[in-house]
């Protein structure tokens, strides 16, 4: 249990570095062509690499809502639950700590959002609370339906990392606008505790969307498509 802990504090803590990383640092010189599709591209490497590097560890969740998921699709213990969401949280929240602490050394900074999630007027577009809760709800779903069925029995063996490094590329493409995209509540902590904004106050639907959509995917696939030589 201590390797699945440090496997998950780890994986995510490289998840929010890397991922949020890329939004705070690099995103910030627009000379250098990085825009919201390298972000986008930047969370789905991070996902690939430690999936790959400690997936064999713990299972790869890296995140909450994912975790959550597999155990309401009965791929997870529940009594890991617990212990899993600290060593994800902890590790996003040092993944933040050890960013500002970077960040921070660049003459005239201000954290300003620091790759917060947020809706309203914290939304990048302007979007409603509505519409943040809708799209991290279908979004969190439809990412647990690719991570649930891609480490299926009957998916290819060895290529569930890249089809959940894809799937969550194409989620931040589709949904940074919207929300800066989270379907991680531990990533939308780890942030939000040093943004220069309201994101704290708005944090409470970067977890209930997110696991929420968790919850209903892993039901979509357990009641819907799931068949008795699919799990993994």
């Amino acid at each position: 249990m201590v390797r699945k802990i440090a496997a998950e504090f780890f994986g995510t803590f490289w998840l929010v570095f890397g991922g949020c990383g890329s939004a705070v640092l690099a995103a910030a010189f627009p000379e250098l062509g990085i825009g919201f599709a390298g972000v986008a591209l930047a969370f789905g490497l991070t996902v690939v690499t430690m999936a790959y590097a400690v997936g064999g560890i713990s299972g790869g969740h890296f995140n909450p809502a994912v975790s959550l998921g597999l155990a309401v699709a009965g791929r997870f213990d529940w009594k890991e639950l617990i212990p899993y969401w600290v060593a994800q949280v902890i590790g996003a929240i040092v993944a933040g700590a050890v960013l500002y602490a970077i960040a921070s050394g660049k003459a005239g900074f201000a954290a300003g959002g620091f790759a917060s999630n947020g809706f309203g007027e914290l939304s990048p577009g302007g979007y409603s609370l509505q519409s943040a809760l809708l799209i991290e709800i279908v979004l969190t779903a439809g990412f647990l339906l690719v991570i649930i069925g891609s480490t299926s029995r009957l998916a290819p063996a060895g290529f569930a990392p890249l089809a959940i490094g894809l799937a969550l590329t194409l989620i931040h493409l589709i949904s940074i606008p919207v929300t800066n995209t989270s379907v991680n509540p531990a990533r939308s902590t780890g942030v939000a505790l040093f943004a220069d904004t309201a994101a704290l106050g708005q944090l409470w639907l970067f977890w209930v969307a997110p696991l929420v959509g968790a919850a209903l995917g892993a039901l979509i696939w357990r009641f819907l498509l799931a068949g008795q030589d699919s799990e993994g």
